[in-house]
């Protein structure tokens, strides 16, 4: 099978270069693209089995590839959000890996590449979802209802710092430090949220903007990020590490 991997974060497409040659011998990596520019130059005579396409790019999001050039091969998307569009491509047959991409969801998605008879994409359907849902004001989340002792406490969004999950437990943390089990799944609670203000810095935690304090510079290109002592909490709690492939979407994201 030859990959064309899409991705403009250098760290993260070497990553997962690596990762396809280190586990996938069958699997020839024919080309890569940091924008939408490039990629649509090299999809004009490249004919891959298999693409690995990162949503948000250089200079623009990836489904205007689609407009531009015939995309040939199966798409799984790379996304470090849990937006809108995971949804799509699911209803479409496209896979995604959420980044980090962990091995076993490569894995997955690579087999569904494989399987024959597998349904091919409608593309203009899949354009017309995402810009119908675009096009549409999201209806974020506003109130969460948690669960303390043999109560259930309604938490509003604004008043949160941050959710994690610890020991297949959710939790979510309050800015005055309360903390509460959330029966969502971290997958499920960041579509809910405003992504502007909420950001998932790791598969085990997701922050709010407004907590964030300060951020300290870790060994290997990681961060630490700090929330307001009111909202910490003391023994165990979130670890507030920004895994490497996720830290220069998460300063951008904080700067704006």
């Amino acid at each position: 099978m030859k990959a064309f991997l899409i991705e403009d974060e250098t760290m993260a497409r070497e990553q997962l270069a690596r990762t396809l040659r280190e586990n996938f011998p069958d699997i020839e990596i024919a080309g890569t693209a940091s924008s939408v520019r490039e990629a649509v130059a090299w999809l004009r005579t490249g004919r891959p089995d298999i693409i690995f396409m990162d949503v948000e790019l250089s200079d623009g999001q990836c489904f205007e590839i689609f407009k531009k050039t015939e995309v040939h091969g199966h798409v799984v998307m790379t996304t470090a959000y849990d937006n809108y569009a995971i949804k799509a491509f699911e209803a479409g047959s496209i896979d995604y890996l959420l980044k980090p991409i962990e091995l076993p969801a490569l894995r997955r998605a690579i087999e569904r590449c494989r399987q024959s008879g597998m349904p091919a994409m409608d593309v203009d359907q899949l354009i017309r979802t995402l810009s119908a849902r675009t096009q549409t004001a999201e209806p974020w989340k506003e109130r969460w209802l948690v669960h303390f002792n043999d109560r259930i406490v309604p938490v509003k969004t604004a008043d949160i710092a941050c959710f994690y999950s610890e020991s297949k437990d959710n939790h979510v943390v309050t800015r005055d430090g309360a903390t509460y089990v959330v029966d969502n799944s971290l997958d499920t609670i960041i579509t809910e949220l405003d992504p502007a203000q909420f950001f998932r810095i790791s598969r085990s935690c997701i922050v709010a903007k407004e907590s964030v304090e300060s951020i300290t510079k870790l060994f290997g290109g990681r961060l630490l990020v700090s929330l307001p002592d009111h909202a910490k909490r003391r023994g165990d709690g979130p670890d507030l590490t920004v895994s490497r492939a996720r830290v220069d979407d998460f300063l951008a994201w904080l700067e704006n």
